[in-house]
């Protein structure tokens, strides 16, 4: 309850704070230590009636402190003076521009996720640092790397919605990743990941489309590993534990996006995740125009991987000669990837050439570094031997 009251209120409280004092760095600072001090009352003493007002006021005396502190009088007294507005005085929600400010292009792209995901989500540094299996000192540093960065800098948007969006939706496929990390933490990196994206469904018809791509993939998260830990192939999952108050929420999402202009790549992979979610069964899938969207995606963003996605979609639909003609255009851009060798195994084995896909299964399980991943690789491989 304290958790999720925290991490709603902690983003525009820190907007608010940002946009008084005109530093992101110095507010999320204090912010921090206002949850710290709300982690150490609040069980004890009750959750207060006004939650954000408190948090915004307990920052407002840690930033005033530390101005009082550093600064010449007049600035001191200056700056106190704009801080010590009423608790219940907000301005517009700043949430987005904090997000944003996350997502500075100065930034490197783990930055970004780190940062985004201790000054937005509200997630501790250990709790970021045992998601991403770090040590919690290497995650405190990243932060506190990327909050210098920041100094200084006027608090307003500063990176495109475009960056954002990637950002989340790392942030995402880094909890949904199957791997032999605690899988709490990865469940709910997922969850904060939708929470954020949330934030942002509003703004366009591509934000929208993120949230219900996330969705709906989620959604299938409940059939994708067996009780042993062991990875499902789609066409061998049990869609009876799909989600489907997660794919009706995401698919309604969707259809309200592609109504609202130009349909743009989030658009295009969660309409080929409700064509999934939308199937009784993997036969029964409308295959064909799931590879005319993965065409369409590729065009418009060029990513190899993609293309390899398209290749099977094609292969289910033409047969694997043809799925495997498409891979040989994309050697030298997937070369030493372990899906491009995983794929490959599956269509030769389709294709009635098992030495060939026992080699190529092997060789995938040896790149890859997720366990599952490697475990049913070397598994699939074993099979065909």
């Amino acid at each position: 309850m304290i958790d999720a009251l925290l991490r709603e209120h902690a983003p525009p409280v820190l907007g608010v704070l940002a946009r008084r004092c005109g530093s992101f760095a110095d507010a999320e600072d204090a912010v921090q230590e206002a949850l710290i001090a709300a982690h150490l009352h609040w069980p004890s003493r009750g959750i207060p009636d006004n939650p954000r007002g408190w948090l915004l006021r307990t920052a407002s005396r840690k930033l005033i402190d530390h101005v009082r502190g550093e600064e010449a009088r007049r600035r001191r007294e200056e700056l106190a003076s704009r801080l010590e507005q009423p608790a219940d005085a907000y301005p517009a929600d700043d949430t987005l521009t904090v997000l944003m400010m996350c997502c500075h292009p100065d930034l490197t792209p783990q930055s970004q996720v780190a940062l985004t995901l201790r000054a937005a989500g509200g997630l501790t540094t250990a709790e970021i640092a045992a998601a991403f299996l770090v040590p919690e000192a290497t995650m405190a540093q990243r932060i506190s790397r990327a909050k210098q960065k920041l100094r200084g800098r006027p608090f307003g948007p500063s990176a495109d919605l475009s960056a954002l969006r990637r950002v989340l939706y790392l942030i995402f496929n880094e909890g949904y990743a199957v791997s032999s990390g605690p899988a709490l933490h990865r469940v709910e990196l997922s969850a904060e990941a939708i929470r954020l994206a949330r934030q942002i469904c509003h703004v366009d018809a591509e934000s929208a489309a993120l949230l219900a791509l996330m969705l709906l993939t989620d959604a299938r998260r409940p059939a994708r590993v067996s009780p042993t830990g062991d990875l499902v192939p789609l066409e061998e999952q049990d869609r009876t534990q799909w989600d489907r108050s997660l794919i009706f929420e995401g698919t309604a999402i969707l259809d309200a996006a592609v109504t609202q202009g130009t349909i743009g790549e989030y658009q295009l992979q969660a309409a080929i995740a409700a064509l999934h979610c939308r199937a009784l069964s993997f036969a029964t899938t409308d295959w064909p125009q799931i590879a005319a969207l993965y065409g369409l995606l590729e065009r418009v963003g060029g990513n190899p991987v993609v293309a390899l996605n398209r290749a099977v979609a094609v292969a289910v639909v033409d047969g694997p000669a043809a799925g495997l003609a498409m891979l040989d255009e994309l050697g030298d851009r997937l070369a030493g990837h372990h899906r491009l060798d995983a794929v490959r195994a599956h269509l030769h084995e389709q294709a009635g050439d098992p030495s060939t896909a026992a080699r190529l299964y092997a060789a995938a399980a040896a790149r890859t570094s997720s366990l599952p991943e490697r475990r049913y690789l070397t598994m699939r491989a074993a099979r065909l031997r």
